[in-house]
């Protein structure tokens, strides 16, 4: 899908993600991951902002997402929480950051959209600092033949629809990365992965 095409699909998305509820368990497995972020923290796609409540005090987060429609409501819930926040719209796979930039970095649900998923594992290794935190909650394809069957029969209607991919193998790309890993979780008929790491050896 075009790039443009894309953005003008989460742009329109912008509104029903600040009105989406979450369920307790979402909510906790979301607070659980991000409370143990410090530091100068990297949020990739940060959509409206639904892991500011999160962030503990005296955090810096740089925020990037390539909607602007997505920002202007995450602006607005960083002053809500008072959290401390430099945003940034771009294309996350076009940006590069010096090497060991962050203390943390952050992404709740953004690799099923980029084009290169492995390769954006790889650059946040690089750009994370060597004794820093990698926090992940993200979803992908399940094991369980029946989910996974009917995953990949609605991955293109719903890429087109809202720009998002239901096939990716989340734990074959992180071992792929050399992501090394202290803690996961998974939930879901095993589609939804919490995951809290720190780099590995980074190629980039």
């Amino acid at each position: 899908m075009e790039k443009e095409k894309l953005v003008r699909i989460f742009d329109r998305q912008a509104g029903k993600y600040e009105k989406n509820k979450e369920t307790a368990k979402q909510r906790r497995w979301r607070e659980n991951l991000i409370s143990h972020a410090e530091g100068e923290v990297l949020e990739l796609a940060v959509g409206a902002g639904a892991n500011f409540s999160f962030y503990s005090a005296g955090v810096k987060v740089t925020a990037i997402d390539f909607s602007e429609a997505m920002l202007d409501i995450a602006k607005h819930t960083a002053q809500t929480y008072r959290v401390e926040t430099d945003f940034i719209c771009s294309e996350i796979e076009k940006m590069n950051f010096p090497h060991d930039s962050f203390d943390t970095i952050v992404s709740t649900l953004s690799f099923c959209s980029y084009e290169n998923p492995l390769m954006m594992l790889k650059k946040i290794q690089d750009w994370c600092r060597p004794n820093g935190k990698i926090l992940l909650m993200e979803h992908g394809i399940s094991p369980n033949f029946v989910v996974s069957t009917v995953q990949k029969a609605l991955d293109p209607l719903l890429y087109r629809m809202i720009g998002c991919h239901q096939t990716r193998n989340i734990p074959e790309l992180i071992r792929e990365s050399g992501l090394s890993i202290d803690r996961v979780e998974s939930h879901y008929f095993k589609m939804l992965h919490v995951i809290w790491a720190k780099p590995g050896v980074s190629e980039v």
